[in-house]
Order: structure tokens, then sequence, then C-alpha cells
């Protein structure tokens, strides 16, 4: 794993890496518990999602497709791999995995995930999901 900014001390980029891993941990889980309330939370007003079918994804489409049960997850979770911290803002790349259903029919993901954090008053809230299905050979 990555350290973040090199004018952070090593403790400091420690505290920082366990800090947004579990900043990641509880995105996951707020997506699994399909509770718009706390998935909302973990998002910035402006937080987009952008994938390779549907593009740039808007947070209302995200929170209105699953508040009405067009999307749902009951797994999700992210083997951080790097995060880089440059003052408010970080980024978090990982190798996420999930399932639930999307319109009625199983889905299952691998897919590498990079999140965009800001911290505004002390709190990392997301402000971009990319994600990159993993190549299968």
């Amino acid at each position: 794993m990555d350290t973040a900014d090199r004018r952070t001390t090593d403790s400091a980029a420690d505290a920082l890496i366990a800090q947004l891993t579990q900043v990641e941990e509880s995105f996951n889980e707020a997506m699994i518990s399909n509770e718009v309330s706390r998935i909302s939370a973990c998002m910035a007003d402006d937080w987009v999602l952008v994938t390779p079918e549907a593009g740039v994804v808007p947070r209302e489409r995200i929170l209105h497709a699953i508040a009405t049960g067009v999307l749902s997850h009951d797994s999700m979770s992210k083997d951080v791999g790097r995060v880089k911290v440059y003052g408010d803002i970080a980024l978090v790349t990982a190798r996420g995995r999930n399932t639930g259903t999307f319109k009625g029919q199983r889905i299952s993901a691998d897919e590498w995930v990079t999140d965009v954090y800001r911290r505004t008053e002390g709190r990392w809230r997301c402000v971009l999901t990319h994600l990159t299905p993993v190549a299968t050979p």
C-alpha cells in the first residue's frame, strides 16, 4: 500500500490510511444496508458515479434507484491497495466485489474502484466513485 503524501510523517500517514480504509468500510456497510439516509451520509451533495456502462451517474439517480428497490446490494467489499492524501482531498484505490439485484436480476461485480474523498468540517465524504471492471483472462 502506498503511503499518504510524503510531506506527512509516517505515523500521521498511517493514521490517515487507517482512517480512510475505515471510511471505505463504512461506505460499504451503508451500501449493503440499502438505506438511502446511511448511503447519502457517505456522499457529498455533488457525488457522481462513473461506469463504463452508464457514464456519469448523478447521486440522485443512484439514491432513487435504491429507494425504489431497482438497485440493492447484499454484499460489498473492497481490498484497499492505495491511499493518497493531498491536504483535504484523498484518493482511495481498491479492488471491489459486490453482489445484489438490479431491475430484479442478480448482479455480481469484480471491479477496480477509485473513490475521491473531500474532507470538510473534519469529515471525509466521497465526491466521485469510478468503476472499471477487472479484466478477465
